[in-house]
Parts: C-alpha cells; sequence; structure tokens
C-alpha cells in the first residue's frame, strides 16, 4: 500500500505530528498491524518519533485522527508519574525545597523539566493535515478533557490518571464527580484524597454528606 506524505509546514518540519518532539521515522496509516476496510482518507504518512509511532502501531482504529488520540492515551498512561508531579508540586516548591544531600537533589533537578516535557508533548496539536495542497476532512471528533493545564485525551483518561497517582477510590471519585460535574473535578479530587486511608464505610458516610451538603449549596 503506498503511502502520502503529509504536508508538512516548514517551521514544523522536524517535529512529530503526535507530540511534537523530534521526529525520527515516518508513520503510515492504514498498516498491516491493523486492516482497515473503512478509512475515510488516502493511505498517508506524519513524521512521527520513535515512541509515538510503537503507540500508533498498537491504535486499532479507523483514521489518522483517531490514532492520534490513542497516542495521547498510551502517553498520558506512560507518564503518568511524570504528570503527578504538576499535580502535587509547584516548580517554586521544588526549587525552595532546600535539599542539598541525598536521593531527593536529583528529583529537585529533573523533576518540573520532566512535568513539563510530559504536559507539553499531551497538550501538543499536530498541524492540519493536507496532501498536495488539498485539506482532508477531519472526520474524528476527540472528547479531550482540559485540568489544571493539561489536555488529557478524554474525561475517563483524567479520571484514571487521578485515581492512580492519588490512589483514590475509583467508586467514591466517580460519585462524588457525578454530584459536582466536571467543571468541579478539583472540588472532587481534593474530597476523596481527604478520605485515603478511611474505610469503605467511612468513605460511603463522607459522600452521603457531601451530597447533601452540595443539595444545600
Amino acid at each position: 500500500m503506498a503511502h502520502t506524505l503529509v504536508d508538512i509546514p516548514f517551521e514544523q518540519r522536524h517535529e512529530c505530528w503526535f507530540c511534537g518532539e523530534p521526529s525520527e521515522l515516518i508513520f503510515g496509516f492504514p498498516h498491516q498491524y491493523f486492516l482497515v476496510f473503512d478509512c475515510s482518507h488516502p493511505p498517508l504518512s506524519v513524521p512521527s518519533c520513535r515512541e509515538c509511532t510503537s503507540f500508533a502501531r498498537k491504535a486499532k482504529q479507523h483514521s489518522i485522527w483517531a490514532v492520534g488520540n490513542n497516542v495521547k492515551r498510551f502517553l498520558a498512561q506512560t507518564y503518568q508519574k511524570d504528570l503527578a508531579i504538576g499535580s502535587n508540586w509547584t516548580k517554586e516548591e521544588l526549587a525552595d525545597s532546600e535539599f542539598e544531600t541525598g536521593n531527593f537533589v536529583g528529583f529537585q533537578k529533573s523533576a518540573w523539566m520532566m512535568y513539563e516535557i510530559a504536559k507539553q508533548r499531551l497538550n501538543y496539536q499536530g498541524w492540519i493535515l493536507s496532501l498536495e495542497g488539498v485539506e482532508l476532512n477531519v472526520d474524528y471528533i476527540g472528547t479531550e478533557f482540559i485540568f489544571d493545564g493539561v489536555t488529557y485525551p478524554s474525561v475517563d483518561i483524567a479520571i484514571e490518571h487521578f485515581i492512580e497517582t492519588y490512589d483514590l477510590s475509583a467508586e467514591i471519585f466517580k460519585a462524588a464527580l457525578s454530584v459536582v460535574g466536571m467543571h468541579k473535578f478539583s472540588k472532587a479530587v481534593k474530597f476523596c484524597r481527604l478520605l485515603i486511608g478511611r474505610t469503605p464505610e467511612q468513605q460511603k458516610l463522607a459522600l452521603r454528606y457531601f451530597k447533601e451538603d452540595e443539595k444545600l449549596g
């Protein structure tokens, strides 16, 4: 199957279309790792970094845009600990931590940089795709969710990220979100963090009071 390389803007000629990192390879879609019979666009290829290429080959999707969304999901899962740094620290807190010896020194120096890199890769938006000057019609509408400056591929990925980052009860966290709504995502996170280490019975009781308070509010 012949793939046509997409048009690449001059200023982005060295960037991975998925994450913005320096591109090393070319990813062609559709590909032999997943047969697609109803692809909405011609066979094409985009510049890609080595890591995103490996993720893209695992994505069982029917368009390059859906593959891109899946790549972001893999990136969020792979760099979950790095993204968690931005939830647990500020740049100033790390800089002012005053650790001069021990294992924390290396963490202090590199942690914020790793968070920024992971955040930039998730937030990166690839350029509009066209072939030989003809813009392609996007057939995929993503369900991105932006919270605390990070663009998650979907609400579900954001929920999974915070459950894993803070070891929250999935049941209680989702129930709290259903009470306050996604526009108060941070409130649900803060509430559930208070319940870490509590018994299931204590968590359910707290959730009941939480619901009652929200009704009154």
